[in-house]
């Protein structure tokens, strides 16, 4: 067919032809590909109840339609235009309308219900068995037991949800892009290192802006800005707009769609059954019930707040000595806080970026799964990609055995949604007794060389690499049967495991002698510079604590209990956590209307897995600090246990296969100083 979406791929591994898809080909493609499962499900609708094996195809079916949806969502965030963001407005609702279709059919429930009520007797094993009955809940929890007027009710709240979340996302990135800081004054640079001046000079160039510098939103700009620029009025400039994204009196305004978001949310949970969205979520994840989740915030708030309010009383006392500063804000904190840790430790984010090159972190990343996996990483030209600055991988294992494609798009840029990911195009499963490998890719925003530097790291870059590549492992390494147990197709809060466990690494000497090396003299990092990087590696930990638990409160707050009642966002935000607000909150800064994690990501009541993570990968490293951060058997456990198994058990299962029992916090709070 002329559309490449639609026809088979003439490329390596089957690899998706973004050289020949134009914006053109998505609608098309998926009206098609929407028709084609169609005929599948009727296939599976005609089937004998009970017959597991008609019941495999059509788990595994679908599959152009996984490709293009998975190609256009995700190039929507990493490489969209005007005409993919009007076409979204059509393809999302397309594709909600017909997944609904399938959730309430009743003919298909019941074919699934027939398998699930069987199960018993079917002999299944435990992938098998945790594929249907994961498969029964997801129809029940989509609303197959509803009445016809119900299910009606919720297919127009899903299908307005699918509009909303994509408003919500399509306003944060056009107002993150929109914002510019245009500085043509030399001395309102001072305190800013070259490499920082020569981006934003660059910057200026591309956009066709003579003699001044211009820093956005994009982490690589704003951070490095308001960490180090003395001129405290344009930090508070660059903050401040930071912190009112998508919450001032213009067209990318987000307050109402998160209103009608989280308020969406609680409807479809009533008419589930459940009390809240919050109760609905919680279901499915680890943590199972909301006591549990505020067990272990209110533990962490207990242990990191006395130290938080010290850490941010040093810096306000700081300040306030040093340059007369007596209302210490926002805008004022990532400043001192560098001061400070430098004049405490000897070391600043410019002392370690030498020893950072993006190209040698890269490498050391893929030494690192080398020495725990065997894997092997090798650039393949022939691989068709969607921007010339992404790079392909193909990976092998240690006999050359066909792992899996990577890519690697690790700059920002017009088009791209800010932050970093980790996502798939192709999820690993088998297929007629064939493993069909993954294709993982790997999303950042770093800082693109300029004429005179590579891209060099802050150590807070080099942990965002580390750990969006431990999510590709999760990926790459699946080892499973059925695509929706493959990979990271796990419970939410068990999902940051693999990516938070493989930043330790970038901590420790063995590992960072692999790549850590003057982007100059390509010498290695000196022992004495490690030894003040673990040193420092605790400092605000108590306030990066308290900060990521301020998130996880506005997450459940939005979402266990009915949102329509609140009004003004900024007094709901400061009500809820005005007792660990740790130095004045600026007036008209807000952190729901730029919050994409949960109102156009797959957060929603689950912000806090990322601190349930962190217990769990504080707990496993000790296994590997215990034998050595290269044991082969204790990598091979972790790989066996936890990265080739997706979702195919529950995660508590194959979390006490890896270490022998349960994970407990104390390793957490060891590793934070906070005990």
């Amino acid at each position: 067919m002329t559309n490449p979406l639609l026809g088979e791929f003439q490329t390596p591994f089957n690899t998706i032809p973004f050289d020949k898809i134009k914006n053109e080909h998505y609608l098309e493609a998926l009206k098609e590909a929407i028709k084609f499962q169609k005929q599948e499900i009727s296939l599976f609708k005609e089937s004998s109840d009970g017959d597991f094996e008609a019941y495999e195809k059509y788990v595994q079916g679908g599959e152009k339609l996984e490709t293009v949806a998975s190609a256009f969502f995700n190039l929507h965030s990493a490489n969209t235009d005007d005409e993919m963001s009007e076409i979204a407005k059509e393809f999302s609702p397309i594709l909600t309308s017909h997944s609904n279709d399938i959730g309430l059919d009743p003919v298909v429930f019941a074919k699934v219900k027939a398998i699930y009520d069987k199960r018993e007797s079917l002999k299944l094993d435990t992938e098998q068995l945790t594929l249907v009955e994961n498969d029964y809940k997801n129809f029940v929890r989509n609303g197959a037991l509803l009445n016809e007027e119900d299910k009606e009710t919720l297919r127009s709240i899903d299908e307005q949800l699918s509009k909303l979340s994509l408003a919500f996302s399509n306003n944060l990135l056009k107002e993150t892009q929109a914002f510019e800081l245009i500085i043509d004054k030399e001395e309102d640079l001072a305190g800013l290192p070259d490499g920082v001046k020569e981006a934003a000079k660059s910057l200026a160039k591309e956009k066709g802006k003579d003699n001044c510098w211009i820093f956005t939103l994009d982490f690589p700009s704003l951070f490095p800005f308001i960490t180090y620029a003395q001129n405290r009025e344009l930090r508070k400039e660059l903050h401040s707009a930071g912190a009112r994204r998508c919450d001032q009196d213009n067209e990318y305004n987000n307050s109402e769609n998160a209103k009608q978001i989280a308020t969406l949310r609680h409807q479809r949970a009533n008419l589930l059954g459940y009390a809240n969205h919050a109760d609905f979520v919680l279901e499915e994840r680890m943590a199972q019930k909301k006591e549990n989740v505020f067990s272990l915030l209110n533990e962490l708030k207990e242990k990191a707040y006395p130290s938080a309010k010290a850490h941010a009383q040093m810096l306000m006392d700081y300040a306030k000595e040093k340059d007369g500063v007596t209302d210490f804000s926002a805008w004022d904190y990532a400043y001192y806080n560098e001061i400070v840790k430098k004049e405490k430790f000897s070391i600043d984010d410019e002392m370690l970026k030498p020893y950072f090159q993006l190209e040698k972190v890269i490498d050391g990343v893929f030494e690192v799964a080398n020495k725990l996996y065997g894997l092997n990483f090798k650039v393949r030209n022939d691989i068709p990609k969607y921007h010339e600055d992404v790079i392909t991988y193909e990976i092998t294992d240690e006999d050359d055995n066909h792992i899996s494609i990577f890519y690697g798009d690790y700059f920002p840029r017009k088009g791209k949604r800010g932050g970093a990911w980790m996502t798939s195009y192709r999820s690993q499963y088998i297929k007629n007794g064939t493993d069909i490998r993954p294709l993982i890719s790997n999303v950042c925003n770093f800082t693109k060389p300029t004429e005179s530097k590579p891209s060099l790291l802050t150590f807070n870059e080099v942990l965002t690499l580390f750990h969006e590549f431990g999510h590709a492992l999760h990926g790459i390494l699946s080892k499973c049967k059925y695509k929706p147990t493959s990979g990271t197709n796990v419970y939410w809060d068990f999902v940051e495991l693999p990516s938070q466990v493989l930043e330790n690494w970038a901590y420790e000497k063995e590992c960072l002698d692999l790549f850590a090396k003057h982007y100059e003299t390509n010498e290695p990092i000196p022992q004495d510079l490690i030894q003040k990087l673990k040193n420092s590696s605790n400092f605000g930990e108590g306030y990066g604590t308290i900060r990521q638990l301020n998130f996880g409160l506005i997450d459940l707050a939005w979402h266990m209990s009915d949102p329509s009642s609140i009004e003004n966002i900024e007094e709901f935000e400061t009500n809820l956590l005005k007792d660990i607000y740790l130095f004045p909150k600026p007036e008209a800064s807000t952190s729901s209307t730029s919050f994409g994690h949960i109102f156009a990501g797959g957060y929603s009541a689950g912000y806090y897995s990322y601190k349930w993570a962190e217990v769990l990968d504080a707990d496993a490293f000790e296994a590997f600090k215990e034998n050595g951060i290269f044991n082969k058997e204790v990598a091979k456990s972790f790989r066996e246990n936890i990265l080739e198994k997706g979702g195919s058990e529950h995660p508590m299962s194959l979390y006490k296969k890896f270490r022998g029992e349960e994970p407990k916090v104390d390793p957490l709070l060891r590793r934070g100083g906070l005990i």
